[in-house]
Parts: C-alpha cells; sequence; structure tokens
C-alpha cells in the first residue's frame, strides 16, 4: 500500500507537494521516512538513475525522475514494484499537465500543496483489492522493472555518496560482468577448438599406423 508521496525539485531539493497516510504508520515513523525522503532528495542530481528503490526495512522507497522533478512514494516492502511505479507514471503525467511550467519559478517548499488532492484520490485507486485486478494491466513499458536499481536506503544516506555514484558503480559492475561471461565464451570456444583438433590428430594417427600396419 502507498503510504506517503511526495514530489520535489531535483535542482535544488525543494519540497513541491506531499501526502501521507497517518493510519498506517505512527505520526513518528512517518517524520523518519519523510526526514529520510528529504535528505535522498538533496543528494539527486541530473545524473542520478531516473527510477530507482531503496530498501528502508519493512518499507520500500520508490522513485521516477523526469523533467527535472522526482517523484517518489513510501510502500510496504512486499507492495508490487510494477504497481508502484505505475503509480508514480500517472503522478507524474498529471503534475506535469498541471504545474510543468511553474516548476522552475516557485521558490517556497509545498508550492502545489493542492496536488494533495490527486495524490489521494489516485492513491485509492490503487488500494489492493484493485491492484489484485488490474495488475496485468499495467502499460508494457513497466514490465522489466527487474531492471530498476535497488539498494537501501540507510547506505545511501550514511556513506555520503550520491545517487550518480551508485548508479556508475552499477554500471560498471554490468560492464564487468559482461566482460567476464565474453572471456568466458571465448575460452570455452577455444576448449572445443582444442578438442576438436586433439581428436583429428588421433585419427590422422591412427589411419597412418593401420596403413602402415597394412603394407607390412
Amino acid at each position: 500500500m502507498v503510504v506517503l508521496t511526495m514530489v520535489a525539485r531535483v535542482q535544488d531539493g525543494l519540497l513541491l507537494a506531499a501526502s501521507m497516510q497517518e493510519s498506517e504508520q505512527s505520526s513518528r515513523d512517518l517524520q523518519e521516512y519523510q526526514n529520510q525522503a528529504k535528505q535522498l532528495f538533496r543528494k539527486l542530481s541530473e545524473h542520478s538513475p531516473s527510477r530507482c528503490s531503496l530498501e528502508a526495512g519493512p518499507m520500500t522507497f520508490h522513485y521516477l525522475i523526469s523533467q527535472g522533478v522526482c517523484y517518489l512514494t513510501l510502500c510496504n516492502a512486499g507492495y508490487s514494484k510494477k504497481l508502484a511505479f505505475s503509480y508514480l507514471e500517472e503522478l507524474q503525467v498529471e503534475f506535469s499537465e498541471v504545474y510543468g511550467k511553474k516548476v522552475a519559478s516557485v521558490s517556497r517548499p509545498y508550492a502545489f500543496i493542492e496536488f494533495d488532492t490527486y495524490i489521494q484520490k489516485l492513491k485509492k485507486s490503487y488500494l489492493d483489492s484493485w491492484s489484485k485486478r488490474h495488475l496485468s494491466t499495467i502499460n508494457t513499458e513497466l514490465q522489466d522493472v527487474q531492471k530498476i536499481m535497488v539498494t537501501n536506503i540507510e547506505e545511501v544516506l550514511q556513506r555520503g555518496e550520491a545517487l550518480s555514484a551508485l548508479d556508475s558503480k552499477a554500471s560498471n559492475l554490468s560492464s564487468l560482468s559482461k566482460k567476464y561471461r565474453k572471456d568466458a565464451q571465448y575460452l570455452n570456444t577455444r576448449s572445443a577448438y582444442a578438442k576438436v583438433a586433439a581428436s583429428g590428430i588421433f585419427l590422422f594417427m591412427l589411419m597412418m599406423y593401420l596403413r602402415f600396419w597394412w603394407l607390412v
């Protein structure tokens, strides 16, 4: 279930809108998650991954960045990632259409707090009963959610690294993994050729031996 939703400007982390489900968590727990979200916004940059999931104990943050705005939601850890990003996609479309041209000019926090009305309406449509009936109808662009970067919120906040650095490391690891796979394929191919060559030499020697024996 969607518990917390926040919208912020990536350039400076300025909060533009927010909404929370107080009945799901105590005010103290929500405040802690909200503080983590604010710290996360300050670490974002134009080079940060456009989509990311961050584990936070029994909860998970999911965010989507589009046109300089970050749309973030906090859900129960077991909540469908596909649904979470479908929810963020719908938020992004509506927010961009209504406030997109105003984002760069605002300077005060929660300048678009009235967007909470739409957030509340959208959250109701993503209740578990609806989710089970409509999971298969989600946009096909969201089907490959396994490729979305997943990390731990505490590690990100404590290390002091920007998410762009984590994304760079993930890309490097992916490149190394591909290189190792190619090297393994090359070695396997060489091994196969060596076996074929050895078999050919053995057959040639056998034929020569039989020919010599036959002539004798």
